[in-house]
């Protein structure tokens, strides 16, 4: 058996052994993608020190305490005397009907009732205190409590609490001198205890095995100042239009702009019952949004059938 090769013209062979007359370039291909990597770390970098958002860390009852005691013990007071934001919420953590929100004549906040039940004296005040061991004056200040009348308490706490609104910088220290009952060591001795870091682990066990649910701690630090303070420093408050993407969580707070959006237009930015007018709004939105997609699918699977058919 034989094999042909193709005969090769005589000008294809003056080419291939004439020697080459033009510039030689050395090229370092480990060097050119160093030199790449390199400039793509460098602007990777920048990018993110200019764009990207803070990896801000968790905000707890033991940080607060001590970065902002003063606001701590002035929240710790409308706990106590029942005019906090849980307190006066209504469903699902407290059983006041009118407090809801309305779409009209309707409260879908009742709905489904106290499902949640929260007593922000027991849980966050008295509670709490009752597990400190040791503290002699701090037993007889929840003795004097526990012994006193439901309105006798109401009475020292909110005397108190008006009190300490009025104080310079809310400083329990300079509040007025006047008959508070227990409540001045109540509150002191509370303070003491979140700062140590008690008071956080003691939310979250209450009557609980697992320590899972953050609703008690997260509702304590947002009715105070601090938590909302934080948030408008990152441009993150209900009437500015910052959104933050919060590294590791997928797929973050981005996909909330059409929700929030409508907080920053009228009516819902001047309406006390935004939260269920947007959530109205959104319920209507959302079926309208997945029919459309559904239609614009169903004619391009049409679409498709008559092209290929």
């Amino acid at each position: 058996m034989s094999t042909a090769t193709a005969p090769v013209s005589a000008s294809a062979q003056r080419a291939a052994e004439r020697n080459w007359q033009g510039r030689y370039r050395e090229y370092d291909l480990v060097k050119e993608f160093v030199v790449a990597l390199v400039a793509v770390s460098v602007l990777s970098v920048a990018l993110a020190a200019l764009f990207s958002s803070p990896d801000e860390k968790q905000i707890n009852i033991s940080q607060w305490s001590r970065i902002a005691p003063n606001d701590f013990v002035a929240t710790a007071a409308t706990e106590l005397d029942r005019t906090s934001g849980t307190a006066t919420y209504g469903a699902p953590y407290t059983h006041d009907p009118s407090a809801a929100q309305k779409i009209g004549p309707i409260t879908p906040q009742n709905w489904l009732g106290v499902t949640h039940p929260i007593d922000t004296v027991s849980d966050f005040v008295v509670r709490p205190l009752s597990q400190v061991a040791g503290d002699p004056a701090l037993t007889a200040a929840l003795t004097q409590w526990s012994a006193g009348s439901a309105t006798q308490q109401e009475g020292w706490a909110s005397a108190y609490d008006d009190a300490l609104q009025k104080a310079p910088d809310n400083d329990p220290n300079k509040v007025a001198t006047a008959d508070y009952g227990p409540v001045p060591v109540m509150l002191s001795s509370l303070l003491k205890v979140a700062q140590s870091g008690g008071l956080d682990g003691e939310l979250l066990s209450q009557g609980k095995f697992f320590a899972t649910d953050y609703t008690k701690p997260l509702l304590f630090i947002a009715d105070g100042a601090y938590l909302e303070d934080q948030a408008r420093a990152e441009h993150l408050g209900g009437d500015q239009w910052g959104m933050m993407k919060e590294t590791g969580n997928y797929p973050g707070q981005a996909w909330l702009w059409l929700y929030t959006v409508w907080y920053q237009v009228k009516p819902f930015s001047t309406s006390p019952n935004a939260d269920a007018l947007v959530w109205g709004l959104m319920m209507l939105l959302t079926p309208a949004s997945s029919s459309s997609r559904s239609s614009r699918v169903f004619a391009r699977f049409r679409g498709g059938s008559r092209c290929t058919g």
